[in-house]
């Protein structure tokens, strides 16, 4: 069985304890986070990848999988459920909602945008928070 990250036609909002009110790009480190990954992948390329292609390329590129061996492993990694775009530290830290649109193709918008606004009062998109960092 193949389980998937992708979303449809949803926005991903900024979890309710995000600690910024303005969006914040992630710092960049001499090791790439997550987030830095992320955030690069989504800001870059608007609408280019799913959200499983920036899921399975952060995991390949944390574990040194060559391109050789690529599709199999993706295979692999998605045999078993996998976290999605909900836990991003960029929706949960950063001030970045997600939007997956009919393709299942993703792009990031700052909290304080227009387009984020855009995306919160149409009715015709599904949203779902990101989790929140803690327990209440």
């Amino acid at each position: 069985m193949k389980h998937t990250t992708n979303y449809i036609n949803t926005f991903i909002e900024v979890a309710e304890d995000c600690p910024v009110s303005h969006a914040e790009a992630p710092p960049e480190k001499k090791i790439k986070t997550l987030a830095e990954f992320q955030y690069e992948q989504m800001i870059k390329n608007p609408y280019r990848y799913t959200s499983d292609d920036i899921i399975f390329e952060c995991y390949a590129l944390k574990n040194d999988i060559p391109e050789s061996e690529k599709q199999q492993a993706r295979i692999q990694f998605f045999s078993k459920g996998q976290p999605c775009l909900r836990s991003s530290p960029l929706s949960k830290r950063y001030g970045f909602g997600t939007h997956h649109n009919e393709e299942g193709k993703v792009a990031v918008f700052p909290v304080e945008s227009k387009e984020y606004q855009k995306f919160l009062n149409d009715s015709s998109i599904k949203k779902v928070k990101a989790m929140r960092s803690k327990k209440i």
